[in-house]
């Protein structure tokens, strides 16, 4: 064998090490044998650097801009909470989730999507006193399921069809064309999660219980004349029973409603007084349809969806202690308007404009982004923290934002022009008509996925430029002889493994020159061993490190690493027999 042979095999093997036994980032680990190859003349600056300008990695980096444009509006919340509204049993809640979550996944970002639904789960679970656990880890994979069907569901496919674009005669694939595996796929493993997942999926935690906190914040909204919650009763308005909130008391023109009934109907200019803990407090800010009572937020200068929430503790000292809110003329004083307060887990029994601050009390205050840079050392606060990810949505333009993602789905189902094209039109527009600001779009691309990415690529360029790809082919796969299903079985089983301990994205991209050395050695057409690959490298269930959404529901869900394993492993093997027994079926695997 030649030294490029060796070398290129070594940089693998380490990479391959260390992304299974340290904790260093993934990026920083293929970045660094990228370096290596590139220095040691294994590859040209050219080959190694074809990464970052493959139309699949691009694809995915614009992806992320939609994805945000969803988020900021909050269109995948107009639907999450009306689905577990009428749920009573478990298999309802389960299955009333599932699918809607897989629909959606076949065409945003998985991340968002779950992000979105945790909240709810959690909700929904506390309600019926049931555990989370099994809710979360379905909710999951549902995602998982339906980023399998359709080419942008999930970075892995957008890669995948990126490496095939750049193979010569390999040809691509059509944007539904993996809902042919990806949908069977789905409705087996939907199927599985409602009828093993009472045997197989312990219950971790215990439902969430009403607890004292002792930043227990009173805050005031109120129900615009033109809100979508007038007319409901509070129970359909979804403000019974949220987690962490109390609804105190409704204040109607002259008139204190006190114990509020499940049946009460909201009117307009409905004063609602809650008491809750912050992270309840700051989700209050993004129903659509209640905005804080004080009208002082509309005398803020910049617009409320470029603003933050910031948490304080007012001085002893301070200015505004002993004052109310409304005499402390606080927004004149500080540009920041307080919209909550909190005072040693009292419930302070008053409208938020008539509560004379302490020195103590922690204030929520909604302001603008310069305001801790400007208060940070000021001698009025003892403590100013932001909280991040806080930014009320931009609901009235949800429905834009929908629309925007329809017709980016359809100019690229259609091939008017490339998915790449119809990404960058679909994120463009976006920012256009604001759903995204800029700055939020430069910060929802993940930088650290995007260089697994390019920097996979380098190296599977070297795997297959120095013959590094046949030699594991000829090794990996002897045993499976000449026959053609039992390199496809051999193939899904390796990128299966792979996947469970290092990222899907990098799973399919150090696996595909291993594709080309299969297909070319042993005379098998190259689509049916991609479409395995793809669906083997989102078939991440046996651990939660496999897959990002595994790892996001990890804590909310209390799980362990044993129940990945025990829940995980049968679906690993059940949707890997699917994918098996469907695929030969679609794309042949000769002639």
């Amino acid at each position: 064998m030649s030294p490029d042979i060796w070398l290129t095999l070594g940089v693998l093997l380490s990479c391959l090490s260390g992304l299974l036994i340290t904790r260093i980032a993934p990026d920083v680990i293929l970045m660094a044998g990228l370096v290596v190859l590139l220095t040691t003349g294994v590859l040209a600056p050219a080959d190694a650097l074809s990464g970052f300008a493959n139309e699949g990695m691009l694809t995915v980096a614009v992806m992320y801009v939609l994805a945000a444009g969803l988020r900021e509006t909050g269109a995948i919340e107009l639907i999450v909470d009306r689905l577990f509204r009428d749920s009573g049993s478990l298999a309802m809640a389960q299955l009333r989730m599932m699918l809607p979550v897989t629909a959606i996944s076949a065409f945003v970002n998985n991340t968002p999507v779950v992000a979105a639904f945790i909240p709810a789960v959690v909700d929904w679970s506390r309600k019926r006193r049931m555990s989370p656990s099994k809710l979360l880890m379905p909710l999951s994979f549902a995602a998982i399921f339906g980023g399998t069907c359709s080419l942008i569901g999930t970075s892995t496919n957008l890669i995948i069809n990126g490496l095939l674009l750049d193979t010569p005669g390999a040809g691509s694939l059509g944007f539904f064309e993996l809902a042919w595996v990806g949908v069977p796929c789905a409705l087996v493993g939907m199927l599985y999660v409602l009828v093993f997942s009472g045997p197989l999926l312990r219950a971790r935690v215990t439902p969430l219980q009403d607890t004292d906190d002792a930043r227990e914040y009173t805050v005031e909204m109120s129900v615009a004349a033109d809100s979508p919650l007038v007319g409901k009763t509070i129970e359909r308005a979804g403000l019974r029973h949220l987690p962490g909130l109390y609804l105190i008391e409704i204040v109607r023109g002259a008139n204190t409603l006190v114990a509020v009934a499940p049946q009460e109907v909201l009117q307009g200019g409905d004063h609602l007084v809650f008491a809750g803990v912050t992270d309840s407090v700051i989700d209050l800010q993004k129903i659509r349809g209640l905005t804080p009572a004080t009208d002082q937020i509309f005398k803020l200068e910049q617009p409320r969806p470029n603003r933050a929430f910031i948490e304080g503790v007012v001085a002893r000292r301070s200015p505004v202690a002993g004052y109310t809110i409304r005499e402390s003329r606080f927004r004149t004083r500080y540009g920041a308007v307080v919209i909550a307060v909190a005072r040693g887990g009292e419930r302070i029994q008053k409208k938020i404009g008539d509560i004379v601050l302490e020195g103590g009390d922690m204030v929520l205050l909604e302001t603008d982004e310069g305001f801790l840079e400007r208060h940070r050392n000021s001698r009025d606060f003892l403590l100013l923290r932001p909280i991040s990810g806080a930014a009320p949505p931009r609901h009235e333009r949800a429905a834009l934002a929908w629309m925007i993602l329809a017709g980016t789905i359809l100019v690229a189902a259609v091939g008017w022009v490339s998915i790449f094209n119809a990404a960058l039109i679909g994120a463009g527009t976006m920012l256009a008509t604001r759903c995204c600001s800029i700055s939020v779009a430069r910060s929802s691309i993940d930088l650290q996925v995007l260089l697994v990415i390019a920097a996979a690529f380098g190296i599977g360029r070297a795997v297959s430029l120095t013959g590094a790809g046949e030699l594991l082919a000829q090794n990996t796969f002897h045993f499976a002889g000449d026959n053609p299903l039992l390199i496809l079985i051999a193939v899904y089983t390796v990128t299966s493994l792979l996947t469970e301990v290092i990222s899907n994205s990098a799973a399919a991209a150090l696996m595909f020159p291993l594709l080309l050395a299969v297909a070319e050695q042993f005379g098998i057409n190259i689509m049916p061993l991609a479409v395995a690959v793809t669906m083997a490298a989102s078939a991440s269930f046996a651990t939660p490190v496999g897959y990002q959404t595994n790892l996001m529901v990890m804590g909310p869900g209390g799980y362990r690493f044993s129940d990945y394993l025990r829940f995980g492993v049968p679906l690993n093997i059940l949707l890997g027999i699917t994918s098996v027994l469907v695929i030969p079926v679609v794309w042949p695997l000769q002639g």
